[in-house]
């Protein structure tokens, strides 16, 4: 309760007037009150029926007065009267209830519209309670209050009925909603404007992932204006927020619009998967291939020489494969895979998987062959093939088929050799018959420089004859 208080006027200018022989005296008058709603304007009168230039106007933000004598200098102890005003934003509006009481006469309005009649002159305390209506939006509320003798006393409330079988208005949505985004910390700020009814309960905030909808369970409930989310994902999608506010009812608004944040994507994809590894004959090296990842714009390729060493990158592809033309024939390499998202972020190693280039060169042509006749068939020898991988010698042998202009050398296999062997005794029956050989070299990898090239360099060679000239007996 503000009680009456006196008030001086400071450096007030004083005119006189000479009019007819008679001096009036004019004070300046005071500068207009103003009072921040919902505090009401209290003006005191010095009479009843509110006529007049009020004795003192000041504010008070409660009606529950007692005065004993007079309420404010300049004003008598009887016969006279307050006036109390308030603007102010009901927001959704809804059920109230108009409390009055006093000595002596007590009228409520709303909006100039009289709800409360205790006009009477009495040496008792009146009152009054009465349930309105009162729409959304901003109304006024005015209590006027007279004492005609004795003491005075007001007395004036006004709260909303906040019972769910009354109340059934809901509030409006939140205003001035708006967030902001700190990509350092990851987190989002949201504020909005409080509302303006006097029965609110709290806001309740809402996510969601963009392409989904909001969820029946609220991701936060606050009493203030602001909410600082903590719990966003870092993966660089875009969620939604929505503000809606809720009476003691339980009654809830709508929902504000939208209020968009894109995060920061520090979520690495998945690790590639279902690795293999295969020749790439036709263009030489190592291929190795993968699952696509979502979410991934390119792939990483490491490679190690031994399982456990160390694993440097030996190439970057926006494919699920890479060809790795720099290994060298006859040897083993060990591979894993990340894969990377547009944010940069690299996932773990893949599992590592083992893959050796395949030798696709054929040993060169056996040279220096010859076939020297014998009791027992030939003796041949060779010169030593220089291939740093040579496995084995395949003897080939056959017979000479076609007439003079045109021969072809059937063959077939006749012994392998051991690599450090370079002369093979053929054996066969010498009865003289015109014969063709070759000797073929075969590596490592089996690569036969016969079977590539198909260009042996053969020999022929005749028997000796050492068929009976007679029978035996």
């Amino acid at each position: 309760m503000n009680p009456a208080r006196r008030t001086t006027a400071t450096a007030s200018t004083v005119v006189v007037l000479a009019t007819a022989g008679t001096l009036l005296t004019a004070l300046p008058a005071s500068a207009a009150t103003t009072c921040t709603s919902p505090v009401f304007k209290r003006q005191f009168f010095a009479n009843t029926s509110f006529s007049g230039t009020p004795k003192k106007t000041d504010c008070d933000n409660a009606i529950d007065q007692t005065w004993t004598g007079a309420p404010a200098t300049g004003l008598p102890k009887d016969n006279f009267g307050v006036r109390y005003a308030v603007t102010r934003d009901f927001g959704s509006g809804g059920p109230f209830a108009l409390s009055a009481s006093g000595l002596d006469g007590i009228r409520v309005y709303v909006d100039g519209v009289r709800k409360i009649d205790l006009w009477k002159n009495g040496s008792t305390t009146v009152s009054k309670t009465v349930n309105v209506t009162i729409p959304s939006g901003k109304h006024t509320v005015r209590v006027d209050y007279v004492n005609w003798t004795g003491s005075a006393r007001v007395k004036f409330g006004y709260t909303p009925r906040t019972s769910a079988t009354v109340d059934k208005v809901k509030p409006l949505a939140p205003t001035g909603a708006s967030v902001s985004y700190d990509p350092a910390t990851g987190k989002a700020k949201l504020t909005w404007a409080r509302n303006k009814e006097m029965d609110l309960a709290g806001y309740r905030l809402y996510r969601r992932l963009k392409g989904t909808t909001f969820g029946a369970t609220p991701l936060a409930t606050t009493t203030g204006t602001s909410y600082t989310d903590a719990t966003l994902p870092v993966t660089g999608d875009t969620y939604y927020y929505e503000i809606r506010a809720y009476d003691k009812a339980g009654n809830a608004s709508g929902g504000t619009a939208d209020q968009a944040v894109v995060t920061a994507d520090r979520t690495a994809p998945g690790i590639p998967a279902g690795l293999d590894i295969t020749d790439a004959s036709e263009t030489g090296g190592l291929r190795i291939g993968w699952g696509a990842v979502s979410g991934a714009v390119s792939y990483r390729v490491y490679r190690a020489a031994t399982e456990n060493g160390t694993y440097t990158r030996v190439g970057t592809t926006d494919e699920p494969s890479y060809r790795d033309a720099s290994t060298q024939v006859r040897a083993s390499y060990y591979y894993r895979v990340t894969a990377l998202d547009a944010a940069g972020n690299e996932s773990g190693q893949s599992v590592i998987v083992k893959g050796a280039r395949r030798d696709e060169t054929p040993p060169p042509a056996v040279t220096g062959l010859t076939a020297t006749p014998t009791e027992y068939g030939f003796a041949l020898n060779w010169d030593a093939n220089p291939a740093p991988d040579l496995f084995r010698y395949v003897v080939y042998a056959g017979e000479l088929v076609g007439d003079e202009e045109e021969q072809v050398c059937y063959v077939h296999e006749v012994e392998w050799l051991g690599a450090e062997t370079t002369s093979y005794e053929y054996t066969t029956v010498p009865d003289g018959e015109e014969r063709c050989m070759f000797v073929d070299a075969v590596d490592s990898s089996w690569n036969s420089h016969y079977r590539w090239t198909r260009s042996p360099n053969i020999v022929t060679a005749t028997e000796l004859d050492t068929t009976p000239s007679a029978p035996t007996t």
